[in-house]
């Protein structure tokens, strides 16, 4: 009797309550993306729509691939940070090799995925034979893989072939082939993970290492072809990602590794492993990409969609541990016929229920299509730069003004967020765009979809390359930067040493600054240039990097620094010579700045008056929306702001 009545506990528990739980439980990511799609759908009218359902598919692709590689990684019970930068010099090894050494396009694709699978084995063979752990070795070839990825451009991008730039193609004008190669992709992950040996061993590997070694094993090999995997996906990530930005940028998918390892776990992974599969990772891409589409349609803060997805990836761990303690497991790869029977029907089921209230909340937004305000996206490169916070502050006055709701987003310096950024803003209704391109050349794409869609595209601070704006709004930084070599020199006197402070390795604005910096120079064979290093347009970095340098060359007379952050971080560094014996002159015209030129201790800084940059850029994409006429160029002078005249300048 009490044998009987223990074992009807489980049934009494297993009813129809205890049976949703379990489901909830064996599918949360799943059930999370059917909310977050129901939510998004009922906030706004724009996400429901076929062009932005494609969006969303296009911007999950490449975290898709990055994570279905990691999913080996993780299932294992390891770890790979690496797989942002191996994309990053997988496709600058292709374009590379397909330009500059002229070697034929098909040879070029192998040498670059050969590229992923050796950066994957050099993690193998650290983590399975230098005994090192996961995330030291790794985050190594993170290290590495970036720094060969500049040292092969030049720090500039390289154009990408246009037989291979067809991967970031539509197929018939409507289905985008970064969707078909993550299916694709996809689908093998999931036959190496549920038909293969090696995928058996993962799971092994990752229940009790120990264990599958006693068992005959072979982890250390196995491991090998492990990271191999992964090396292999990131360089068909890294493939894709540079075809939809139509060139190999040596920066690109950087906090990728963090991305696509998010996806992984949100889909179900457990970090200990032993668990994971590729449905659940695709899911987990999924979330990722909806959050950040919704959240743009929606135009919450480019600072709050960081929050929001951060707690998202903690929601993820928290239920996770939660699974695990209920006794809930994902299907692995033995599982029994039924399992994957029943595991299917929930699919088929969750689309159904998520297809009907979709379409009934959909409703809510018919008939509601009175305007009441002009619509503008503005997509910044970074809001990490007093620059272009300046630049949003003056476009945010200004909208305000002429009473237009103007939505900013931050690139962070990442061209393909930039992207996505400005597909979403072509799916989201608006009246027009305002776009300051992280790179001109990675821009063109996303803004030809805007030409397509009839959305007028104003450029500000840079030009898009082989696209069509309806006005670029600038200063230009060549004449900016031979006007600080002018200025520094004429202080100097005509003679001296000076060292040079770049900006990002890649940005337009760092090339056109030095290029019109060492032009000016030309005329002034006295100035001798020491020493030229990047700091990456940040005041820490300078501030670094200017500490370093002045070991080398204490005795210098003056600093040229590409933006004002990094002019105040040399400033810090040089201490009481600042103004003094060392001449400091940055770029910009930045508040601090300004405030270091009027101190004495920032001798001028190449003023580019952000704020009448924004303010001028959302008048003339206001006017391109209601088809009136617009200057193709609109200059704003650069002005070079010494002590003398600081007083009565305005930014």
């Amino acid at each position: 009797m009490a044998t009987d009545t223990l074992k009807s506990k489980p049934g009494a528990q297993g009813g129809a309550t205890g049976g949703l739980r379990r489901l909830l439980l064996d599918n949360g990511a799943l059930t999370a993306l059917i909310v977050l799609v129901i939510a998004m759908s009922a906030l706004s009218g724009d996400f429901l729509t076929a062009d932005n359902l494609l969006n969303v598919g296009v911007q999950a692709a490449v975290t898709a691939i990055l994570a279905f590689g990691v999913t080996f990684v993780i299932v294992s019970a390891g770890i790979d940070l690496s797989v942002g930068s191996v994309a990053a010099l997988s496709a600058t090894v292709l374009a590379w090799s397909a330009t500059e050494a002229g070697i034929p396009v098909a040879l070029a694709v192998v040498l670059a995925v050969l590229t992923g699978i050796v950066c994957g084995l050099v993690n193998g063979f650290l983590v399975s034979y230098g005994k090192l752990p996961p995330f030291i070795a790794t985050l190594a070839m993170l290290s590495v893989a970036r720094g060969l990825s500049l040292v092969i451009s030049q720090g500039s991008p390289i154009a990408f072939p246009d037989s291979v730039s067809h991967l970031g193609d539509t197929l018939g004008g409507w289905l985008p082939v970064p969707v078909l190669v993550m299916v694709v992709m996809g689908l093998l992950t999931a036959f190496v993970l549920g038909r293969t040996y090696i995928g058996r061993s993962m799971y092994a590997i990752g229940g009790n290492e120990e264990a599958a070694r006693l068992s005959g094993l072979r982890v250390k090999k196995q491991k090998l072809a492990i990271y191999a995997f992964s090396g292999l996906f990131a360089a068909a990530a890294g493939i894709v990602l540079a075809s939809r930005l139509a060139s190999a940028q040596p920066q690109a998918a950087q906090g990728y590794e963090l991305d696509a390892i998010a996806a992984v776990v949100i889909g179900g992974a457990s970090l200990a492993g032993g668990t994971g599969k590729a449905s659940g990772t695709l899911i987990g891409a999924l979330i990722l990409a909806v959050l950040r589409n919704g959240l743009n349609l929606l135009s919450v803060s480019a600072f709050w969609q960081q929050v929001v997805i951060g707690v998202v990836i903690a929601l993820a761990v928290l239920f996770d541990t939660v699974r695990r303690k209920a006794g809930a497991t994902a299907p692995a790869a033995g599982a029994s016929g039924g399992d994957k029977g029943k595991q299917a029907l929930t699919y088929v089921i969750a689309a159904v229920v998520a297809v009907a209230v979709v379409g009934a909340t959909s409703l809510l937004h018919n008939g509601s299509s009175a305007a009441a305000k002009p619509k503008i996206g503005l997509s910044l490169s970074t809001l990490n730069n007093p620059f272009f916070v300046q630049i949003r502050d003056g476009a945010e006055e200004e909208a305000k003004k002429l009473g237009v709701d103007l939505t900013v987003t931050d690139a962070q310096n990442d061209a393909s967020q930039q992207a996505n950024q400005l597909q979403n803003f072509t799916s989201g209704s608006l009246d027009a765009v305002v776009v300051n391109p992280v790179d001109s050349d990675a821009a063109g794409p996303s803004v030809r979809g805007a030409n397509k869609a009839d959305i007028p595209v104003v450029a500000v601070d840079r030009g898009v390359n082989k696209a069509d704006t309806s006005a670029l709004v600038a200063s230009d930084n060549v004449e900016g930067g031979a006007l600080g070599a002018k200025a520094l020199a004429e202080k100097l006197g005509g003679k001296g040493t000076i060292v040079i402070l770049q900006g990002q390795a890649g940005t337009s604005a760092s090339r056109e600054r030095g290029a019109g910096f060492a032009e000016g120079l030309k005329d002034y064979p006295g100035i001798k240039v020491v020493a030229e290093q990047p700091a990456d347009f940040d005041r820490t970095k300078g501030l670094d990097v200017m500490t370093n340098l002045l070991q080398a060359h204490p005795d210098i007379d003056g600093v040229f620094a590409e933006n004002d952050e990094m002019a105040l971080g040399a400033i810090k560094a040089l201490g009481s010579k600042a103004g003094k014996s060392v001449q400091v002159v940055g770029f910009d015209g930045t508040p601090d700045g300004l405030k270091a030129v009027q101190a004495g201790t920032l001798y001028a800084s190449v003023a580019q008056q952000p704020s009448e940059l924004g303010r001028i850029a959302v008048r003339n994409a206001l006017r391109a929306a209601e088809d009136e006429k617009v200057e193709k160029m609109v200059k704003v002078p650069v002005k070079v702001v010494t002590k003398e005249n600081v007083a009565g300048f305005e930014g």
